[in-house]
C-alpha cells in the first residue's frame, strides 16, 4: 500500500505532496534515527523573533523530536520569501525559499547557536535567533 501510494505522490509533485512525503518520513522513524546519531534525541530548539513585520506573516517553528524547523510565509501574492540561517561568525549555513502560502524545511541542525534573516524583494522583513541546545 504504501509503495503505491509513494509512486502515485511522486507523479504529480506539489507543495501538499511535499509536506505528505515529509509526514510519512517522519512516521517511518527514518528521520527520527538520522537525526539522533547527528545531536542527539533530546535536542530543544529555540526561536526568537527580534523585528518582524505587520505586512508579513512569517512563522518559523521547530519540531525538535525529528530536528526540523519549517518556515510559512504569507504576504503579497506572488512573492518569494527567503530565509537564510548564519552561525554566530556570520557564516551562512542554512537557506530555502518559498512562494506565498508555502511551507519549506530545514533540517540536520548541530547545537549551536544561529541567527535568521527573511528577505523578499531585497527587502529584511523579519529577524531573530534560533538556539538548538
Amino acid at each position: 500500500m504504501k509503495k503505491t501510494l509513494l509512486k502515485k505522490i511522486c507523479l504529480q509533485p506539489s507543495s501538499a505532496v511535499l509536506r505528505i512525503i515529509v509526514l510519512l518520513i517522519m512516521a517511518s522513524g527514518m528521520q527520527t534515527t538520522l537525526a539522533s546519531a547527528i545531536a542527539g534525541p533530546r535536542d530543544t530548539i529555540v526561536i526568537s523573533k527580534a523585528q518582524g513585520n505587520k505586512k508579513y506573516k512569517i512563522k518559523l517553528y521547530p519540531n525538535a523530536t525529528h530536528e526540523v524547523i519549517f518556515f510559512t510565509a504569507v504576504g503579497e501574492e506572488g512573492k518569494i520569501y527567503q530565509l537564510f540561517v548564519f552561525d554566530m561568525e556570520s557564516k551562512l549555513i542554512k537557506q530555502t525559499m518559498v512562494r506565498n502560502r508555502q511551507t519549506s524545511y530545514l533540517t540536520k541542525f548541530n547545537k549551536g547557536e544561529y541567527t535568521y534573516e527573511v528577505f523578499s524583494d531585497d527587502e529584511r522583513i523579519e529577524n531573530g535567533s534560533v538556539i538548538v541546545k
